[in-house]
C-alpha cells in the first residue's frame, strides 16, 4: 500500500488511471475508506488520473488523536497533492470529504479546478451533539455506533438488497481508529463555512440524496445558494452514502461535469 508522510504522519493512497490525464481527488465520509468510491471508478478512472487516500485514522492512514479541524483536514489533502506533484486537481467530496474539499478550496483556490460535494454541508449543528458521538466512540469503539450509522448511510431497500456492501461499509467503520474517529466529529461540530462560500470561484457539483436524513436537499441547497457557480442534482431513492448506493448515477453525472470542465478551458 503506497503511503506517503504528511505532518508525520502517514497518509495511505492510491492512484488510478491514465498518467498525464486530469487528476481527481476523492475524499472519503467520516468512518470510511478508499474504497468507498470503487463503484464510480469503472467510469472516471478510464479517462481521469483518480488519487484516492484515507482521512487520518481511517483505512491505512496512520491514527491522530488530537483536536483537528477542517482546514487541518483539508491541510492533509493539500500536503497529498505537493508529495505526490500535483498541482491542482478536480475535488470530490462526500460528507467529511466535501467538507474538506470546501475548506481546501477556501484555502488554496489555486489547487482546485472544480469541486462535487456529495452528501455534504456547509455547516452542521450541533456542537453538542457531535461531542456526544465523540465520547461514546471514545469509550466504546465504533461499533457502539455502527447500525445507527448504516441506517442513516443507506436506505431501508438497499441494505436489505445488497448485504455484501452493507457489510463492507460496516467493516471500514469497524477498523476506524475510535480518537480519529472522534477527532474528525470534533471537527466537523466546529466547522462553519457558509460566510466563506463566496470565496469559491470555481465551478461545483452539488448532489444530495432525497432521502438523506443528515445532509439534507436543504444542506445542499445551502450550499448552492453561498456558491457563485453550482449545478445541484438531488437523486432519488438515496440515503447518505450515494458513492455506494447509487455509485452508477453518480459517476454518470460526475463524469458530466468533469467533461464539461474540460471543455470550458485549458485549465478546468
Amino acid at each position: 500500500m503506497p503511503h506517503v508522510a504528511i505532518g508525520g504522519r502517514a497518509v495511505h493512497y492510491r492512484l488510478d488511471g491514465p498518467e498525464g490525464a486530469p487528476v481527481v481527488a476523492f475524499s472519503n465520509a467520516l468512518g470510511s475508506d478508499l474504497g468507498l468510491w470503487e463503484g464510480v471508478m469503472p467510469r472516471l478512472a478510464a479517462r481521469y488520473r483518480c488519487l484516492r487516500y484515507d482521512t487520518r485514522g481511517h483505512g491505512g492512514s496512520q491514527a491522530c488523536d488530537a483536536p483537528v479541524t477542517i482546514e487541518a483536514l483539508a491541510g492533509d489533502l493539500a500536503g497529498l497533492l505537493d508529495a505526490l506533484g500535483i498541482a491542482r486537481a478536480h475535488c470530490a467530496g462526500i460528507s467529511l470529504g466535501g467538507m474538506v474539499a470546501q475548506a481546501l478550496a477556501i484555502r488554496a483556490p489555486e489547487r482546485v479546478a472544480s469541486l462535487a460535494l456529495i452528501a455534504t454541508a456547509a455547516h452542521l449543528p450541533s456542537v453538542a451533539s457531535w461531542a456526544e458521538r465523540a465520547a461514546t466512540v471514545r469509550e466504546k469503539g465504533t461499533a457502539a455506533i455502527a447500525e445507527a450509522t448504516l441506517e442513516r448511510w443507506l436506505t431501508a431497500p438497499f441494505r436489505a438488497g445488497s448485504p455484501e456492501a452493507v457489510e463492507r461499509l460496516r467493516a471500514a467503520l469497524l477498523a476506524c481508529d475510535p480518537g480519529s474517529y472522534a477527532a474528525c466529529c470534533g471537527a466537523i461540530g466546529g466547522m462553519d463555512l457558509r460566510l466563506r462560500l463566496s470565496a469559491i470561484r470555481v465551478p461545483a457539483l452539488v448532489v444530495a440524496g432525497r432521502e438523506d436524513p443528515s445532509t439534507t436537499p436543504t444542506l445542499a441547497e445551502e450550499i448552492c445558494a453561498g456558491l457563485g457557480e453550482a449545478e445541484l442534482v438531488l437523486l432519488p431513492r438515496a440515503a447518505h452514502m450515494l458513492a455506494v448506493e447509487r455509485a452508477e448515477a453518480l459517476a454518470g453525472y460526475l463524469g458530466a461535469f468533469l467533461e464539461r470542465r474540460e471543455k470550458t478551458g485549458p485549465d478546468a
